[in-house]
């Protein structure tokens, strides 16, 4: 079939053609962003999930709906060697200038930018190509505890926007790359700021250890935020992520055909996009049929290998490497720490570090006490099919 027409998406954080299964949850960000501008109770979210499951789309969905409410928004990708404050100061500054336009927030705009003057220089932000020609306020924002600065900042930001009207919604990718300081000082803030009501939300995602360490952080996080899981979509949201866009482009999929994609990739979002893309490409003629999704599933497996999958085992060390072949030689997850380190011959104590280290990578998490999995769908498969 015309592969111009092709209504699949498989990439990152790409906008699939049907957002299936997630309606709960953007129902539930659209009530919230509707409230905080009211000056009522909204909770902020964070989105827990593995790799793949559509957490990055849905966090771009939620930033569209804020500004269709008349929010201003800043969208951040916490990386693993960046400070929290050097990605939040032009973000801020953004915000500032924007919120500085409207007449009944000049005032409040001028004292939150001279909190963020005095923000940068306790931090000692590079300003880059622009500079804030204000002076700092003394005894705002300026102590060096981000903690304490961070919340003296989003409380003159959310005085600005209760002024002008409008909302700031933060969105974060990769929470889980956030320091424990720096996760505790945005909950510390978010907190404060909610219980000034000033019209503020934070929106993150990340992999599902991230509501452990918002709870090691900081006890009130369970109820200051909530935590969606993402995982993958069950066989009716499957099926319509596949079939509704190849009908919208007037052609039709064999129902044997549409449960093998579903069944193929357990109904991960992103596995889906690239299974329903290649079976499009596959097929000569509607309807796609089961032997298209075979030669199909050939080019997506090494798409997926050379780059979903092989980019992530890239970055681990050679130790590190053997500790992952170890966990997919055992089959399938998750796995006791125990057994992952009997297989290679050291003691749990002994391989504690390195363990610690491919969780930092976001390659492995510890869903309970004792246990591991890896936080990429079907990566063991990977491991055993790719790797002598």
């Amino acid at each position: 079939m015309d592969p111009v027409r092709n209504p699949f998406a498989p990439g990152a954080g790409s906008q699939p053609p049907q957002l299936a299964g997630r309606d709960h949850i953007i129902e539930d960000a659209e009530t919230a962003l509707q409230r905080v501008l009211r000056r009522r109770h909204a909770r902020s979210q964070i989105l827990l999930g593995l790799r793949g499951t559509g957490k990055t789309v849905l966090l771009n969905k939620i930033e569209q709906a804020a500004e269709h409410h008349n929010h201003l928004t800043s969208f951040i990708e916490a990386p693993e060697d960046n400070a929290l404050a050097d990605l939040l100061y032009p973000r801020i500054h953004q915000v500032l200038r924007r919120l500085s336009s409207v007449e009944a927030a000049r005032s409040t705009a001028y004292r939150a930018m001279r909190a963020l003057r005095a923000f940068a220089g306790a931090f000692r932000i590079t300003m880059g190509d622009f500079s804030i020609s204000v002076d700092p306020e003394d005894g705002t924002a300026d102590s060096g505890n981000l903690e304490y600065d961070l919340t003296d900042l989003f409380l003159r930001v959310g005085e600005a926007a209760r002024d002008a009207r409008r909302g700031w919604i933060l969105l974060i990718d990769e929470v889980q790359y956030l320091s424990e300081d720096e996760l505790s000082a945005l909950i510390v803030a978010i907190h404060r700021v909610s219980q000034k009501q000033l019209p503020i939300l934070f929106f993150g995602a990340g992999l599902p250890q991230i509501a452990a360490l918002s709870g090691n952080a900081k006890s009130y996080a369970e109820r200051l935020f909530t935590f969606p899981t993402i995982g993958p979509l069950d066989r009716d949201a499957a099926t319509a992520a596949i079939k509704r866009p190849i009908e919208a482009e007037g052609e039709r999929i064999a129902k044997n055909a549409l449960n093998l994609i579903i069944d193929r990739t357990k109904g991960y979002p992103y596995f889906l996009q690239e299974w329903g893309y290649q079976a499009w490409n596959a097929a000569k003629a509607s309807p796609i049929k089961v032997a298209d999704v075979e030669e199909a599933a050939k080019a997506a497996l090494r798409r997926l290998d050379e780059g979903f999958f092989r980019v992530r085992f890239d970055r681990l060390t050679p130790k590190e490497r053997d500790y992952v072949l170890a966990m997919a030689k055992l089959g399938a997850g998750p796995y006791r720490s125990a057994e992952v380190a009997e297989a290679l011959g050291e003691t749990v104590q002994a391989l504690g570090p390195r363990r610690a280290k491919i969780i930092h990578k976001g390659m492995i998490y510890s869903p309970s006490h004792g246990d591991i999995d890896f936080t990429v769908p079907m990566f063991d498969d990977f491991l055993r099919r790719t790797v002598p």
